[in-house]
């Protein structure tokens, strides 16, 4: 069976039930693809073991781009390509490219840290959204459970799992 293809969904009336499945359908050993909700859930992402996003750490490496172009090209400019001498200061005066700069910093660091989330989420103008169940957007929370990527556990386990953690429903999904 293919991967991301066929799901089994729990649907999930309640964001304390759902926090408490994702802690037992895991220690059954199944594997979570996914869990959509309406709105954030606090905690989920522990639960659910993911691990700190290193996008700080995008943005600063952007940001230290941005500086470092700036003051290379503030440099280059008011020192070798047209020198010239405002209000008496020297050629390359630090004080006056700090604004500059410090746009220039901002600018690039916010377009890098769109075009990493962009690229790590895999967000592209032409992809068509897997919308796993149309009441995840309104009142339903939904987890997505993908079969090819739990063949070590049984189909009816993960149901029987589904069911006794509170789901409401156990659904299945498949994508072309």
């Amino acid at each position: 069976m293919e991967r991301d293809k066929h799901f089994i969904l729990g649907i999930f009336d309640d964001e304390d039930i759902l926090l408490s499945a994702v802690k037992e359908v895991r220690a059954a050993g199944v594997k979570i693809h996914e869990v959509f909700s309406p709105y954030p859930v606090h905690g989920l992402d522990e639960e659910l073991g993911y691990t700190r996003s290193r996008l700080p750490i995008a943005a600063f490496l952007f940001g230290l781009l941005g500086t470092t172009l700036a003051l290379t090209m503030q440099f280059y400019m008011m020192k070798f390509d047209w020198p010239m001498i405002i209000g008496g200061k020297d050629h390359a005066a630090f004080p006056d490219f700090i604004p500059v700069t410090f746009e220039l910093t901002v600018l690039l660091a916010a377009f890098g840290m769109v075009g990493v989330f962009m690229i790590s989420s895999n967000l592209k103008p032409w992809a068509q959204p897997r919308i796993f169940d149309l009441r995840s957007t309104d009142d339903k929370h939904v987890m997505a459970i993908d079969i090819a990527s739990n063949g070590s556990v049984d189909l009816e386990q993960i149901k029987s799992a589904l069911k006794a953690s509170g789901a409401t429903e156990v659904n299945s999904k498949s994508f072309e």
